[in-house]
């Protein structure tokens, strides 16, 4: 029997940073910035890592574009100086985690996210102290604080891979994304004791009007992340990672096709597939978009991605105790990936 466990919030993180920013009535011209982000990676040996769901000015800027897995690896492996991380604070830390001699900046320290700020680390201390003979198995998006409480680390990408290659008789605790951990239960056919939390762009999703405009193209092909709710995944020919989405989408025939994730996915897909429709999956909101966006990775701009670089803050840095122990299961992730 699946279970779940919530412990109720008892403060949000706290934001000990204040960002320099331009005057908001003074704006800086785009060409400008770019030219002179272009300058200041060269002069400083720094590389821009920035997720797929960034705005599209700095996507096409960024020295290197991909999901939790690949900026992870890509974070690892440079060698440059200066990492600027356009994505959330966690992601940022995961970098700072795995480059201890590197400098890592965080375009805007504000960036948090659902996932990781609805799993205080006090609160799963507690959790996780009530099953002790479970092996703990975190998604990457989570706090350093919780990472270090993991046994391995995994994202949306490899997750199926690490809970298989747990043995069948080992009880697994898996946070902090319920709807992942249930399409995991799924998949693996394990039973997983799962914290109760979620991504709030990828519950979004209306599947009265995704089968409204399915039904309006009845040849296209669903794509859905697998931290959507059960109903979009059942409805989906396609479940996976942002990096999995997008090359089912490259090399599927399928002619149209509705996506159902951050619509950030969709400005590189575009280009990679210009012959085919992509629709983004719509919302519950009548939003402008119709689609679902998270307002945590809009946070960068290129305007805050140019005045981190030039200040070289904000700086994400993380205590040494804190960051070898959250090292160990990223690398048992990196090991099996």
């Amino acid at each position: 029997m699946l279970k779940a466990f919530q412990i109720k919030l008892k403060s949000k993180p706290k934001i000990y940073f204040t960002h320099l920013e331009a005057k908001k009535d003074q704006p800086m011209d785009k060409n400008f910035l770019i030219q002179e982000i272009t300058r200041l990676k060269k002069e400083k040996n720094a590389i821009i890592l920035a997720h797929y769901y960034q705005n599209e000015e700095i996507q096409e800027i960024a020295d290197f574009i991909g999901d939790s897995l690949e900026l992870a690896k890509k974070a690892q492996n440079t060698n440059a100086d200066i990492i600027v991380f356009a994505g959330v604070h966690f992601m940022a830390q995961t970098a700072k985690i795995l480059n201890p001699n590197k400098k890592v900046l965080l375009p805007d320290w504000n960036a948090g996210c659902s996932l990781a700020d609805g799993c205080l680390s006090e609160d799963f201390k507690i959790f996780k102290e009530q099953y002790p003979d479970h092996v703990v198995v975190t998604y990457i998006n989570c706090s350093a604080e919780v990472k270090a409480m993991s046994d391995i680390v995994c994202t949306s990408a490899n997750a199926k891979k690490i809970i298989e290659s747990i043995p069948a008789e080992q009880k697994i605790l898996f946070a902090p994304d319920e709807n992942l951990g249930k399409y995991l239960q799924k998949e693996t056919k394990r039973e997983l004791v799962l914290w109760k939390g979620s991504c709030i762009v990828h519950e979004a999703f209306s599947l009265d009007k995704l089968i409204e405009i399915y039904n309006k193209n009845p040849t296209a092909k669903i794509a859905a992340h697998p931290e959507s709710e059960s109903p979009i995944l059942k409805a989906a020919h396609y479940i996976g990672s942002t990096s999995g989405i997008i090359n089912f989408i490259k090399t599927d025939p399928t002619a149209v096709f509705i996506v159902a994730t951050e619509a950030g996915i969709l400005h590189e897909l575009a280009k990679a597939v210009p012959e085919k429709t992509l629709i983004p999956a719509p919302t519950t909101e009548n939003n402008s978009c119709a689609c679902s966006e998270c307002a945590f990775m809009k946070m960068n701009t290129l305007e805050k991605l140019y005045l981190c670089l030039k200040n070289e803050r904000p700086e994400m840095l993380v205590k040494e105790d804190l960051r070898t122990q959250a090292l160990k299961p990223i690398q048992r992730m990196l090991e099996l990936s």
